[in-house]
This record gives C-alpha cells, structure tokens and sequence, in this order.
C-alpha cells in the first residue's frame, strides 16, 4: 500500500472500532474540498446526446442525407443516413442551455447545471463501456469509482456504509462496476436489488436475524474477532478475513439505523410529491432519489442509482420518450430538494451513461452505440452553474473541442472531493494503481 491510501489510513483521524482503527472511519482530504459526497445517476443503455442535451441545427437540417466524413473503423452496428431528433430543443434560464423536450423539468434546473458535451470512451460494447466509466478500465478487473472514493475518505457515519447501489445492472460487467477488486472489500457497495426490481420495500439482505437478540449478536461477533485473531496470528494476515469481520461489526450497527433511514413513509406528502412518489411513472425512480437523498444526508459517502435501459437500436422516440418521463420530475425533485436543505452546495450530482448514440439511423427509428461523443452534466459540490464545457462536430459523432476523456472525468470527481488524483494509489501485484490509471486531467473550468 503506499499514496494517499496509505497516508490516511495512518491519519489522526482514524475512528476506533473495538479496540482498532475503522477502515470506513471518515478521513480528511489531501486538498481543500468542494464536495463531501456523490450522487451518481446513471442512465444505463447510453442515452441519446442528440435527443436531450446536445443540439444540432445541421442534424436537423440535413435529416436523411448521408453523413459527410467517415464513420469510426469499429461499429457495434451497421447505420444509414443522418436522423434528426423527435424532439424540439430550447434555450432555458438565465444560461441559456438547450435541452430538448424530453427533460422539460430538468430544464427548468439548467441554470444549476454544468454540461461536459466532449466526452469520449474507448469501447463500443455495453460491458466495456460500464466497465470503463465505473472502473477507469474496460479490459482489467479494476476497483469501481465508488470504492476508490470509499477508499481515499472512509464514510461520514461509522454506522452506515461509506458506498451504496440502487437497483443496479447485474449484467454488462456485473458486479465489477461497483466492486473493490483488490482494495480492502469492506470498500465494495451494498447493493439494494437490482435492475428491474421496485424500490418500494426494498431491504438490505440479511441484515437482521429475528431468531438471535442484539445482545447475543454482540457477543457471538466478539467470540469470532477473537477466533479470527488467532488464526492470523497462526497463519499471518488475511485481507478477506479481516474485510469479512468488518462487514459483519458494520452490519451489526446498522441494524438500528438503516431500517429507519430507508422507511420513505416518514416523509411528509409534499416531498414525496417534490420526487414523483405514487405517480405509476414516476414512483420506482423517484424512490430511489429520495432515499439516496436521505442516505447522502446521513453519511453515506457515494450513493449510485441507476436507470434503464435506454439502448434504442429502434424505437427511439417511444422508448426515450418514456425513459425520460420516468426520470425526469425524480431529478428536479432531488435537486430542488438538496438546494432546500443547504445540501446541493456540499453533495455533487451526477448525471450520464456509458456512452451516447449516433446521429447516423439504425434501421427505421433507432440510434446505434456512440462512444465517441456523449454529455454527462454535474450539479453542486462546487462546480459552476449554467456552464456548458466542450463541443461536438456539427453531427454530434466525434468530440471536437475540449475533448474529455473518461480519466479526465474521474480526476474531476476526485478533485471535487479534495483528493488528486494522482496520490489516490493502491499498491497490487507489484505496481501502484488509481482510478485514472497513468492520465487524466482536472476540468478546471467546470469548477466554481
């Protein structure tokens, strides 16, 4: 181990557990912070930059023309000519941001926005390109974002974990997109289900047992620490036991907060209205928001919900159309909600997919994969407001200008949370790792 990682697990302020410093006890930044946590909206199957946030008039224009330079040499599929957006564009608030039809509540926060429209990633499948965004890497094992985060700042409540999935995809990577790799596994999220499950009742398993009492729990936890002691003072250390002891002293205390934390029904009906609870539409999203609202307030260092599937390979306009609408109102509430609460300038939100769509059909009315040019827009957590960084061509294909990368976007995340990217290391197999692997540049001018 060596870096920032190493640095500050030796820090003063290390929390103690039972007698020993807490590998999730919260730890200061290396450099001054903007952000104490993140809120990641991730919209998987890769929405359409063209159809929400990156306006073409040429596009428009030159609907059903070819496209007038090469495609890339490596397609997912094969496409024809140019296809103009469903849906009308329009500048909004005092920034003047183009949002298109689809988002008309998120468009009423643009002046809260700050818009990356030159992002660009490495591969063309879905499993890679998760892979990339939430690991850094789409062809190694790699730790996820979340757990570099986990990693570097341990989490802000000792009773709750420092990183949690919503409803996350089981496939396109799986598990990798929000594990530990080889970091100390006490930094993996928890999961609460899985894609396509409802949020409303939704529970972390196994976290209580209704046969054994809190006191009995305790002590049984006590005899094992002392077991698991004695086996690695016999055969040396062993990370996973130690990891598997941790999470069993953090779920010991979670017991008595998380139950509370995830019960919605505390919630006055004005909030729950704010987020879009109890419209059929809008209700599993708009559950996620909130409790990720709640979870954020509560300590939880790096919140992730996910949405999907936005692949439209056909049936664009209806399948975007109704993507949109479930996730829509949800985000307005979630920023409305953390402004209200003075936490908006303290949390970061972040919205985006694995990558975004040609400007060039796939058969009638659908977009093919596009990592070559996609927009991803942060909120608070001391970025500016009612910017836009970075262009597309006059098609939207390439990133053209201010060109950023993956890397670029994590040393960002991790800038905004007082750590450089470039201390955040972890010694494996005989090399230092990080997130941004050996590049990476901060977008300062996204920073307020």
């Amino acid at each position: 181990m060596s870096g920032l990682g190493a640095m500050l697990l030796s820090g003063s302020g290390s929390k103690v557990l039972a007698g020993k410093p807490s590998p999730l006890a919260a730890r200061p930044p290396t450099i001054p912070a903007k952000a104490k946590r993140v809120i990641f909206l991730f919209m998987h199957g890769g929405p359409s930059h063209l159809d929400t946030f990156d306006y073409k008039p040429r596009l428009h224009r030159e609907n059903g023309q070819a496209l007038p330079f090469a495609k890339p040499r490596v397609q997912f599929a094969k496409t024809g000519n140019l296809l103009k957006s469903p849906w009308a564009f329009s500048k909004h608030g005092q920034s003047g941001a183009w949002v298109s039809a689809l988002f008309p509540k998120v468009a009423s926060q643009a002046d809260k926005l700050s818009f990356i429209k030159s992002l660009h990633g490495s591969n063309e499948a879905h499993g890679g390109a998760l892979l990339k965004m939430h690991t850094g890497s789409d062809t190694f094992v790699r730790p996820s974002m979340g757990a570099w985060i986990s990693y570097g700042l341990g989490s802000e409540n000792p009773d709750l974990p420092s990183f949690i999935t919503i409803n996350p995809t089981l496939g396109h990577g799986g598990v990798q997109n929000f594990g530990s790799a080889f970091l100390p596994p006490i930094h993996q999220a928890t999961r609460l289900g899985k894609r396509g499950q409802s949020v409303k009742g939704i529970t972390i398993a196994n976290l209580t047992n209704p046969d054994i009492t809190g006191t009995v729990q305790k002590e049984q936890l006590a005899f094992l620490r002392k077991q698991n002691e004695l086996q690695q003072a016999r055969r040396g250390p062993s990370q996973a036991l130690k990891a598997r002891t941790d999470s069993f002293d953090l779920a010991f205390r979670m017991q008595s907060a998380a139950p509370d934390l995830m019960n919605l029904s505390t919630e006055s009906k004005a909030t729950k209205d704010l987020y879009g609870i109890g419209n059929d539409k809008t209700d599993n999203f708009g559950r996620q928001c909130l409790l990720a609202r709640r979870l954020a307030e509560s300590g939880v260092r790096f919140v992730q919900c996910s949405h999907g599937y936005w692949d439209q390979h056909s049936n664009l306009k209806e399948q975007h159309f109704k993507l949109a609408h479930e996730v829509d109102q949800p985000i307005c509430g979630l920023l409305k909600d953390l402004e209200a609460r003075g936490l908006l300038d303290e949390t970061l939100v972040i919205w985006g997919g694995e990558f975004g769509r040609t400007p060039t059909a796939q058969g009638k009315d659908g977009r093919d994969h596009n990592p070559h040019a996609f927009t991803w827009w942060f909120a608070g957590g001391g970025t500016k407001p009612g910017v836009s960084y970075g262009e597309t061509d006059e098609y939207g294909y390439y990133a053209a200008n201010d060109k950023v990368h993956v890397h670029d976007l994590h040393a960002t995340i991790l800038y905004l949370l007082g750590i450089e990217h470039e201390t955040l290391t972890y010694r494996h197999a005989g090399r230092d790792f990080r997130l941004t692997d050996v590049s990476g540049r901060v977008i300062n001018e996204i920073i307020a």
